[in-house]
């Protein structure tokens, strides 16, 4: 017999931790499901301290907002089911799981996708060498598991999770011995890049890696510099001696029980390639489907917090266990924390991600 629940959740993340937390508070019964051993999912690899407000935990270091989110969603009687894989959605809506080898399924009024985004990847001459990795993977080797991947790295790639992982393999002991990057500007926060200049990394825009070489492990990397055109400059390569490629390139919403469902989709290449459709209040072209984090478009941790917020309200509101007029407030709290954080001194340098998401159509 199928497990019964107000709310689904898939992932817990910040996104779907958060969502968690709004649904039962306001009284629903919850269910969180997600493929990995513990919760939390970046949160726990972050050891920085977050920017923003005190409202967006300004000055709290990344794992502690992970301990105080699950210590919450635990106080309000979240079930949080582990080593468990949402394969399938169908209707129901029942949700097709998978823990320890047994398959079951869960009935659920709302369900909301947090599924969170992967890792892209570089080909280049030599890039399935042990050495070359995400940056993501190296974050989760140094803060989580306590392991020193190289000595002696090259981080390609110089967005916030290039720079902010270039510091941190610095405070783990590694060598940097430099960062490229192909466009014309860096990427991430003028903030995180001052800390890796003061740490006498250099910050090398329009370049990228050619190659890297080694017999069964990187011994070193070759760089060039880019053209116009992002073709490398003839005699412009340089051979770097690193023993790790770290590649921080980009990320991709893990949005395939979203095209399953054949939900309506937009290419928005600035947000991380196809995102689900969603309106102002998360839910997506499909009735009773919400969508929250970096499924919904790669931003930052504190948008996915309040994005799983405004999912986990509208989810309460929808199914009756708030009334409009208090929905409605709190959901307009959210959404200005969510303006203030897409716009604020340190995204200026970038397109508002509002208006991206307008402009596409992805919000209706």
């Amino acid at each position: 017999m199928a497990k019964e629940v107000d709310i689904a959740v898939v992932g817990a993340g910040p996104a779907g931790l958060m969502a968690a937390i709004e649904g039962a508070r306001a009284g629903a019964k919850v269910l969180v499901v997600d493929e990995n051993s513990s919760p939390g999912g970046q949160l726990f690899k972050q050891i920085h301290k977050f920017f923003g407000s005190r409202e967006h935990r300004a000055g709290i270091r990344g794992f502690s907002i992970g301990e105080e989110l699950l210590d919450e969603a635990q106080k309000l009687g979240v079930e949080i089911s582990l080593d468990t894989i949402c394969w399938g959605i169908f209707p129901g809506p029942e949700l097709a799981l998978l823990r320890n080898d047994t398959d079951f399924t869960c009935r659920a009024e709302r369900i909301i996708i947090a599924t969170g985004a992967s890792e892209n990847a570089l080909a280049f001459p030599g890039w399935t060498l042990p050495g070359v990795m995400g940056a993501g993977a190296a974050q989760t080797m140094i803060n989580v598991h306590r392991v020193l991947p190289g000595q002696k790295v090259l981080m390609v790639g110089s967005g916030n999770v290039g720079l902010i992982v270039t510091y941190q393999l610095l405070q783990a002991g590694a060598r940097v011995a430099m960062i490229v990057e192909a466009m014309l500007e860096i990427g991430g926060y003028g903030v995180h890049a001052g800390k890796i200049r003061r740490a006498g990394v250099p910050i090398r825009t329009r370049h990228t890696i050619i190659s890297c070489q080694g017999e069964n492990s990187v011994t070193s990397a070759t760089i060039g510099r880019l053209d116009e055109k992002g073709q490398v400059i003839s005699g412009s390569e340089e051979t770097l001696d690193v023993d790790m490629v770290c590649l921080a390139v980009g990320l991709t919403p893990m949005a395939e029980l979203l095209f399953t469902l054949k939900a309506d989709f937009k290419y928005v290449p600035a947000l991380g390639g196809q995102l689900p459709c969603h309106d102002e209040d998360m839910e997506t072209s499909i009735e009773g489907i919400y969508v929250a984090g970096d499924v919904a478009g790669v931003e930052e941790a504190s948008t996915a917090m309040e994005e799983g917020c405004l999912a986990g309200l509208a989810c309460a509101e929808s199914l009756g266990l708030l009334d409009s007029l208090q929905a409605g407030a709190e959901k307009q709290k959210v959404k200005k924390r969510l303006q203030a954080l897409r716009s604020g001194p340190f995204g200026e340098h970038r397109q508002d991600a509002k208006e991206i998401l307008t402009r596409e159509g992805l919000i209706k």
